[in-house]
């Protein structure tokens, strides 16, 4: 079996700049999707990629392997970005990644990017994201649909960021003809509900449904990159003249802005096997005439959460606590100490000391309280040995008794 594909990645309507990367070729169907802002999402999900781009060639037995291999690789090359920059430090991307050998995809993923397959007038998820809602979700605590709008949907827990290694999800999934894979950036599938996606993928061409899920996304609201890969899996191969494709980041377009500064990449309107950025509307338009959130989310994913005010006086507060909980279990535990006894020897003689027959390093934690005289040289050596190595006793009274006892064991006839 063969690949028809197709690939298309726009900027949207809010952003200024295109920080995911993806790539569709006979072999392989991969996006990523940069994570950073302003630490440079768009080098992270271009160099993924160009890495990850190798990957398509016929797959030996080994797929899950060799999807693996690339992930890693990925993986290694950021790390060797940010080594050789370190004002690179914090960028990331996700990748999900879809291997083709003519009877199975192999399926690689890590982060919020997502692979979907349309199979007999049916759209079953494939990937499962690795964000902080999705762990909402699979507690029962929130709903797909309310996960759309919480507040930390753009939190990432995994991605490719050179420096943690986090290791991918991998699985195989069959291949029938007939089959439509769908992999895109969260700048779709975090706004368009399955329901909008299957119905777009069940018509048309690759080159069709890609365009009208990015125009779908756009119109739905979505203020993110958006990147769409569609792939029919068919018995009969493409036509010769279709070539791999390279588009968002990875594909080093010049970037296109409209003067004045106002936002671009505003989607105008399908043209039929269009697979690249599509230009943004003249500089007419009035900047600001798409809002975007008062936080960028795309800043936020991986970003340190800023201290609230006061943030010293609540630390302060903390440690006060904390201290005093040490101060109450020491006062705690020295009074208890102080009402145990117990019977050992002191200069030659059986005493009874008050604490616990035990020392630390620079502390001890009893002292003498009743010195006798009974003199240890007066006592058998049975005696005498347990007294030096202390007798517990009960209380004082106990002490006391067993005080008496020794006492009454004297061999005063040696004096």
């Amino acid at each position: 079996m063969y690949l028809h594909y197709s690939a298309i990645s726009d900027v949207g309507r809010v952003r200024r700049e295109n920080q995911d990367s993806g790539y569709a070729g006979p072999w392989l169907l991969t996006v990523c999707d940069g994570v950073g802002g302003a630490v440079r999402g768009d080098l992270a999900s271009s160099t993924a990629v160009q890495a990850l781009r190798k990957l398509d060639q016929e797959p030996d037995d080994d797929i899950l392997g060799q999807v693996a291999g690339g992930v890693h690789r990925a993986d290694d090359r950021i790390a060797e970005l940010v080594e050789e920059d370190p004002a690179l430090n914090g960028t990331s991307t996700t990748a999900t990644i879809a291997l083709f050998d003519g009877r199975r995809f192999g399926i690689g993923h890590i982060g919020d990017s997502r692979a979907y397959l349309y199979r007999r007038g049916e759209l079953r998820q494939l990937t499962h994201d690795h964000t902080f809602v999705q762990s909402l979700i699979d507690e029962g605590r929130i709903t797909e649909e309310q996960s759309r709008s919480h507040p930390h949907r753009n939190l990432i827990l995994k991605a490719l960021d050179g420096i943690r290694h986090e290791e991918p999800d991998l699985f195989e999934v069959p291949a029938e003809p007939g089959d439509r894979i769908f992999i895109c950036s969260d700048g779709a599938c975090g706004t368009l509900g399955p329901e909008r996606m299957a119905d777009i993928l069940s018509t048309g061409t690759p080159d069709f449904a890609a365009v009208e899920m990015v125009r779908a996304s756009l119109e739905a609201g979505s203020t993110d990159n958006v990147t769409c890969i569609v792939a029919d899996v068919a018995e009969e191969a493409p036509d010769p003249d279709l070539q791999p494709l390279l588009v968002g980041a990875a594909a080093d377009l010049p970037r296109r802005m409209p003067l004045g500064g106002a936002v671009g990449g505003l989607f105008r309107g399908h043209r039929s096997g269009d697979t690249g950025e599509i230009p943004p509307v003249p500089a007419d338009v009035p900047a600001g005439a798409f809002a975007a959130d008062p936080i960028d989310p795309e800043a936020a994913r991986y970003a340190p959460r800023p201290p609230g005010r006061y943030a010293w006086l609540r630390r302060l507060l903390v440690a006060a606590i904390l201290l005093g909980l040490a101060w109450v279990v020491l006062a705690a535990g020295w009074s208890w100490s102080q009402q145990q006894f117990y019977v050992a020897e002191h200069d030659g003689r059986v005493a009874i000391f008050r604490g616990i027959d035990a020392d630390l390093p620079g502390l001890s934690l009893s002292h003498p309280y009743e010195l006798t005289d009974v003199d240890l040289d007066l006592l058998s050596e049975i005696d005498a040995e347990a007294v030096r190595d202390g007798i517990e006793s009960d209380d004082l009274d106990d002490a006391r008794l067993t005080v008496d006892n020794y006492a009454a064991r004297q061999d005063v006839s040696s004096e």
